[in-house]
């Protein structure tokens, strides 16, 4: 097996100070989860040093070793990420949903066309693309526009909950539908409703799959300072084949530096914290 590409020391104070992996820098409240957001353009929640890329979680740690402990529940640091993302959910401000491979992702609102031109399902696409249960919720939501979990699954007729839990992955992986707010009491819930509804400019806006792709490559190699073999793909849920094309299309225009086979630069500095 051929050795895994390391980081160099450089890159990873780069990244230290852009996916704020320092304690002067983390996240303590929702204003400052949203600057977060928008400096990196896209980020993960509750991801931890064992996964690549910016994460909201580590940002609140501020710490490059972060790492979720097995009982999540009882700590601080994964509660207040959580209490965190709820809040980001209620203001708005951000994108959230269960995106590419189910991941958890925030998105600003920069970045939110491109990656819907890779995998939002537009709706002339709906019935071909969408699951029975994923329009039938849908149609529930197209016609109440804003409905809590246990409500939205009585009215649409899938009352399975684990088919109902598929349909809204589906749903949020489609980049059509977003939960709005959380409640805790009297039980814990969602509140859902469709994304175009916070995100109309951004969600109806048409961008060609290979822009999408070279503005996904061109944000993350902005703030990692370098991406390494299969990285890209495995941060944003791209296949390699397509993140290739993506951190390419950067090189022919200048923006990067191909170093080695998958492994591209910043191109605007000999050294990417230079």
């Amino acid at each position: 097996m051929r050795p895994k590409p390391q980081i160099p020391a450089d890159v990873e104070e780069y990244r230290d100070a852009r996916w704020r992996r320092e304690g002067a820098q983390q996240v303590e409240s929702a204003y400052d989860a949203e600057r977060f957001i928008e400096q990196v353009g896209f980020a993960a929640c509750l991801t931890d040093s064992r996964r690549p890329g910016p994460s909201l979680y580590v940002a609140v740690c501020g710490r490059r070793d972060a790492v979720l402990p097995r009982n999540v529940q009882k700590d601080p640091e994964a509660s207040s990420t959580w209490l965190l993302k709820d809040d980001l959910i209620k203001r708005g401000k951000v994108y959230y949903a269960k995106l590419a491979r189910g991941k958890a992702t925030f998105l600003a609102p920069r970045m939110i066309p491109y990656f819907h031109a890779v995998w939002g399902v537009r709706k002339a696409e709906e019935k071909r693309r969408l699951s029975r249960n994923a329009r039938a919720v849908l149609k529930v939501l197209h016609g109440e526009w804003e409905m809590a979990t246990s409500d939205l699954r009585d009215e649409s007729g899938v009352k399975n909950r684990v088919a109902f839990g598929r349909a809204m992955d589906e749903l949020q992986a489609a980049m059509i539908v977003v939960p709005s707010e959380v409640y805790y009491v009297p039980k814990f819930t969602y509140i859902w409703t469709l994304g175009v509804g916070r995100f109309p400019d951004e969600l109806r806006k048409r961008v060609n799959r290979d822009t999408a792709l070279r503005e996904i490559a061109r944000c993350f190699l902005a703030s990692a300072g370098m991406t390494i073999p299969g990285e890209l793909a495995r941060v944003t849920g791209l296949s390699r084949v397509e993140a290739g094309r993506g951190n390419r299309a950067l090189v022919a225009e200048g923006y990067a530096t191909l170093l080695a086979a998958g492994t591209y630069q910043l191109a605007a500095r000999s050294s990417p914290v230079a």
